[in-house]
């Protein structure tokens, strides 16, 4: 293909052999090689992109931080939309502190645009994520358990659809649709800003506490009995963690995060077991998140799976410490919910699992070749926590399968999204994301 193939694009067109285009065409599932990567500055060069990747039957992908593990940002010999244009935070202020977010901006730029105003929106883990994909499919972030879901502030949304048009969705403009994009992920079409209420947060208290491996039923066991009956200012995760090399041994590892300044609501959490180290500062919530290379890493990418749990049970976490301890290159995480992403009902927004007691993710690390040999003990390890657990979060992802879809979408929530599909991207020219789309629609 050639520029002159591409005559209505008007965003920043990179292409094969240009400079920026071996960044723009990597993501942190793996690498593609587009025929187009559009830059755009505003909905309407994004709505040309769509027309043109429409019109020309190309495979269309939309980049926000190009972050999500399976790679959805980057395709081959298609369009790619890169947003990270369109990284504006406006705070508007007033009775409900709403602030205008372009879908190409950081997590991190946004946590230290709002920390002045003394307003936080409680995201995801790091600083590098991108908005747009974290808001659409869920947002479990550091005060999950106090504020909810990122998508649970969301009050409006502007979007392009499959067919060009630019709309604005909200409780009562495209209603379904609003629905749909809280949860349902990029299926609907490519949101450029979103319209969020903030929250008021100016510092919390963040601890981290590692325990010995050999005491890591005991640890999980009280960890969750803490967070059975903590305060929803309180939101923690468990990590078990792998030997790396000779010189550091398996682990326990418990992060926790109050919001507000408190030493003391953190302080269980010390003393699940013998602590090998115990950390505790107060800090600025946009300190707290994680900062790594916006960037893939091309030796490697880490192979995530997950699946929610409605109850964190003394067989889940024994199935779980007996079959885990001896596989390599692999975390595992226990993430407490709860709170007030339990309160909101369950057919409220296209995120369905509401009732979830914990969120249980692998994370595989290292190259093909580290991975394969822990496959077949992985998967044992989750056909043993299958009993158990129900459910998926597409954020976290890296191999959706079939089972995996259904998971994140449970019937009555896929068949509502597949009807909001049906009105806005019949031909399902969305379909590079946890995918509602008909078979053989493209």
């Amino acid at each position: 293909m050639t520029l002159a193939y591409a005559p209505s694009l008007t965003g920043e067109i990179v292409r094969p052999g240009d400079e920026a285009y071996e960044t723009l065409c990597r993501t942190s599932g793996g690498t593609g090689s587009p025929a187009y990567i559009v830059r755009c500055r505003a909905a309407e060069e994004v709505a040309q992109a769509v027309r043109f990747a429409a019109e020309e039957g190309l495979t269309l992908s939309v980049r926000s931080g190009g972050h999500h593990g399976a790679g959805f940002a980057t395709n081959d010999g298609g369009v790619v939309i890169d947003l990270a244009p369109i990284n504006g935070v406006e705070v508007f202020g007033g009775l409900d502190d709403i602030v205008r977010i372009g879908a190409g901006a950081r997590w991190g730029e946004v946590a230290r645009a709002l920390a002045p105003y003394g307003l936080a929106v409680s995201s995801g883990d790091t600083a590098a994520v991108g908005v747009g994909g974290l808001m659409l499919g869920g947002g479990i972030g550091w005060m999950v358990r106090k504020h909810g879901l990122a998508l649970d502030h969301l009050v409006a949304a502007e979007v392009v659809t499959a067919d060009g048009r630019i709309v604005r969705a909200s409780a009562t403009e495209h209603p379904d649709l609003f629905w749909a994009i809280r949860g349902g992920g990029g299926n609907f079409g490519v949101v450029t800003t979103f319209e969020v209420a903030a929250t008021r947060e100016r510092e919390v208290t963040f601890a981290r506490v590692v325990y010995p491996a050999s005491q890591a039923a005991r640890v999980l066991r009280g960890w969750r009995d803490v967070m059975r009956v903590a305060g929803d200012e309180l939101t923690s995760t468990a990590h078990l963690s792998p030997a790396s090399g000779d010189d550091v041994p398996p682990t326990v590892v418990i992060t926790a995060c109050q919001a507000g300044g408190d030493h003391d609501a953190v302080e269980p959490l010390t003393r699940l077991g013998d602590a090998l180290s115990v950390d505790v500062e107060i800090k600025p919530y946009a300190d707290l998140l994680v900062e790594t290379p916006p960037g893939p890493r091309p030796a490697w990418h880490a192979v995530l799976h997950n699946r929610f749990a409605r109850s964190c049970t003394d067989e889940l976490i024994d199935t779980l410490v007996s079959r885990a301890g001896d596989i390599p290159m692999t975390v595992v995480e226990l993430r407490a919910l709860g709170g007030a992403m339990g309160r909101v009902p369950a057919g409220a927004t296209a995120f369905a699992h509401r009732d979830a007691d914990v969120l249980l993710t692998t994370v595989v690390l290292g190259g093909q070749a580290e991975r394969a040999p822990v496959r077949e003990k992985l998967e044992a390890l989750w056909r043993g926590l299958a009993p158990h657990t129900g459910g998926a979060y597409g954020n976290f992802l890296s191999e959706p399968s079939k089972d995996d879809v259904a998971a994140v979408y449970p019937a009555g929530t896929y068949d509502r999204l597949t009807a909001v599909k049906r009105l806005y991207d019949p031909a399902n020219l969305f379909d590079q994301n946890i995918n509602v789309g008909p078979e053989g629609s493209r």
